[in-house]
């Protein structure tokens, strides 16, 4: 068939822009222009909801919601060496923080605010900045600030995130025994407070019995999630990729071997919303807002949250939660869930685990309005027919008299002039009984004999076609998988050639479970070995066939073939922590804090270190080491360091990346510096070449006419660019 009037919109876009630029109209060399951040329609609907107690408090929210939000960042807390960073980063770093910002702002440092510890973070690992990202991002003086956090955010030994972003993994209350579900994970950093709180007991756990299920909806989302948790390395973690809403029952095997439906003990519910808190982060919102938004998100985030409480196990706990202020998005939601289910699902005040932190009840009470909020209604019959596809009677509040028994108060609302912060709601609420309508047994995922012929299957390979679940009644929504197919897992069999070799030359624990190694290609020549947890690997066989799964398992071993080394894998350092725990003393090196800084120093992988440069006890100690990957072990009194390490012929180089090596030389109390850019000099030097360049170009006339010109040129852009 012909295309018609079919146009190609890649070239229209093409056309366009030459067309710009032949006219001169190029909206690329333009300033940026200013957000109006002003909203008539937000300010009408949100007095009408008296969020505020009285005009001075909406004054202040007012003023607020329109300043630029400050940022935040937490330490991961699980690393045995998270005390040791945050001592520097109280010390070292808040002393260069109030030395930029004193230089910035042009003030004396004894008047600029040290960075706020939120009171309310476990630990006293994060702290809010009296800055903005683009300050952070565009000032000079707070260059090495700004190359501090992206370092150790890559390292994985801190994450930037939005302070009230950070409540709701607090208040699910995850222990390292808890199967955790994130319904809405993406991008991933409430995800990665997940698996913290999972290995919070790495003193009693190797492993943590319990895992994190990572969801979403949006495929090339699922990546970014994956790169967010990848920094954290955790074999107890599945990314999959699925609507949350219409999320399949998925199966796991009992103690006794019996397969069963999967229960989860804790479920986060960040939902899609408006996100009308998040005015102060994403300023383009003032343009957009609208109530039409909130209306068609409503029964979005019901769905959404209705499946989770039916996967939750009795006794359980969900958190319900979004980045708006809206009640048609927040209580209208908590409240609908809890009256249709009286009594199988209980609101929970967990303040108690948020010491110090500012917050208001939920409302009781609001009311709907038009999409221009030139109509005002209290109730639906209220509500013209024009209007009945868009507001729905379970919007609006119940009676007093059953609104008492609810307990919306319980629910947590955050504003922004409460601590300096972007708006937010959160519901922690506990299942007390089954849904009428579960799947709770495996016989009923299969339909009745009668309707289709099912061929008889061993419970050891049970399948599900995920198109004949129906998780909930007489709804049901097929699976449509977008994006690239994933590679297959294969897992290790008993008699695996490679593993009896790894076993012995790495001296691997017999409590590591060899049928827990996978790898993503199905060929003898394996490249990579992954790692991941027992129940992680029971989930993959259950359940491929009936979910999509992006990614799961840590990379503990890497093919690294050398002609000085009989064994062909090396020790991956992102499955350090996994690994070192199972590792015996045979490939293991303890060196003292010189020679691992003479290691990490070694940025030249073609020359690394002669051993004849270290200490003789770790010569001695390399000696009686056979060439191949081994364990670098540096012991401090206050934390105990593990890298990958490779023992040559006759050298010893560690195997770290760049942002390790910077965050591992910090906490030695080396200076990084240089390894560091500083992204101003850099331009400084470029345009000064570039000037050099450009009058090397001139010709000779020309030149000696503007040389004296060039030379003053040259020099202005040495010292003010």
């Amino acid at each position: 068939m012909g295309r018609k009037n079919k146009q190609n919109p890649f070239a229209a876009k093409k056309r366009q822009k030459k067309e710009q630029l032949a006219s001169g109209t190029d909206r690329r060399t333009e300033p940026y222009e200013e957000i109006k951040r002003d909203n008539e329609k937000f300010e009408k609907y949100y007095r009408l909801q008296n969020i505020c107690s009285d005009a001075a408090e909406w004054q202040q929210f007012s003023v607020t919601i329109r300043e630029n939000l400050p940022s935040a960042f937490r330490v991961t807390g699980f690393k045995h060496e998270a005390k040791a960073l945050l001592n520097i980063i109280k010390t070292e770093l808040f002393a260069e923080y109030i030395r930029g910002v004193a230089e910035l702002r042009g003030t004396p440092a004894d008047q600029v605010e040290r960075p706020l510890c939120l009171p309310w973070y476990p630990g006293g690992l994060a702290h809010q900045l009296h800055l903005t990202r683009k300050d952070i991002r565009r000032s000079e003086p707070l260059y090495r600030l700004h190359n501090f956090l992206i370092n150790e955010t890559n390292a994985g030994a801190i994450s930037r995130q939005e302070a009230v972003s950070m409540i709701p993994p607090i208040v699910l209350d995850v222990k390292p025994t808890d199967k955790v579900l994130d319904m809405c994970a993406a991008p991933g950093s409430k995800t990665a407070q997940l698996i913290e709180a999972l290995h919070a007991e790495p003193e009693k756990f190797k492993i943590p019995p319990g895992f994190v299920l990572a969801n979403d909806v949006d495929n090339n989302r699922c990546y970014m999630l994956v790169h967010q948790a990848k920094r954290l390395n955790s074999p107890c973690f599945l990314v999959t990729n699925h609507d949350s809403a219409y999320f399949p029952n998925l199966m796991n095997s009992e103690a006794n071997g019996v397969k069963a439906v999967m229960k989860f003990n804790k479920i986060l519910c960040d939902v899609p919303c408006s996100g009308d808190g998040t005015l102060r982060k994403n300023p383009d919102i003032w343009l957009k807002w609208n109530l039409a938004q909130a209306y068609n998100l409503h029964g979005i985030q019901y769905r959404i949250i209705r499946r989770g409480a039916e996967m939750l196990e009795v006794g359980g706990r969900l958190v319900y939660s979004t980045c708006s202020l809206n009640p048609i998005e927040n209580e209208a939601v908590i409240q609908r869930i809890v009256s249709e289910y009286q009594g199988a699902l209980e609101i929970v005040d967990a303040l108690h685990l948020l010491p110090g932190l500012k917050c208001k009840p939920g409302l009781t009470e609001w009311k709907l309005a038009s999409k221009e909020v030139d109509e005002v209604y209290s109730n639906f019959k209220e509500v013209p027919d024009k209007y009945h596809t868009i507001i729905r009677p379970n919007m609006f509040p119940l009676p007093k008299d059953q609104m008492a028994n609810l307990g919306l108060e319980k629910c947590i609302r955050i504003l922004p002039h409460f601590q300096d912060t972007g708006g937010f709601f959160v519901a922690v609420l506990c299942k007390k009984r089954q849904f009428p309508f579960e799947i709770n047994d495996v016989k009923h995922l299969f339909p009745k004999k009668a309707e289709v012929e099912v061929a008889p299957k061993s419970s050891e390979n049970i399948q599900i076609d995920e198109g004949k679940l129906i998780p909930w009644g007489p709804q049901r929504k097929r699976r449509r998988l977008h994006g690239y197919k994933e590679d297959p897992y294969v897992f290790f069999e008993e008699n695996d050639h490679d593993w009896k070799e790894m076993r012995e030359f790495f001296d691997l624990d017999c409590s590591l479970n060899y049928r827990c190694l996978l790898t993503r290609c199905v060929t003898e020549k394996k490249k990579n070995v992954y790692y991941c947890s027992e129940l992680i690997r029971d989930l993959v066989l259950l359940n491929e066939d009936s979910i999509k799964i992006i990614n799961t398992g840590v990379k503990a071993f890497a093919r690294c073939e050398n002609r000085h080394t009989d064994y062909p894998f090396r020790l991956a350092q992102e499955g350090l922590q996994t690994t070192n725990a199972f590792m015996g003393p045979k490939r293991r090196v303890e060196i003292n804090k010189d020679d691992l800084i003479l290691l990490l120093k070694c940025t030249d992988p073609t020359k690394p270190p002669s051993t004849t440069l270290l200490q003789e006890s770790t010569q001695e100690r390399c000696q009686q080491l056979s060439v191949g990957s081994c364990i670098i072990k540096y012991t401090d009194q206050r934390f105990t360091l593990n890298v990958v390490g490779w023992r040559g012929t006759s050298s010893l180089r560690a195997y770290v990346d760049k942002n390790e090596t910077m965050h591992i030389m910090r906490l030695l109390g080396v200076n990084p510096s240089e390894f560091e850019i500083n992204k101003y000099e850099k331009a400084r030097e470029e345009a000064l070449k570039t000037a050099e360049k450009s009058l090397e170009e001139l010709p000779a006339d020309e030149t000696k006419c503007f040389g004296e010109d060039a030379q003053i040129i040259s020099a202005e852009i040495s010292t003010n660019i």
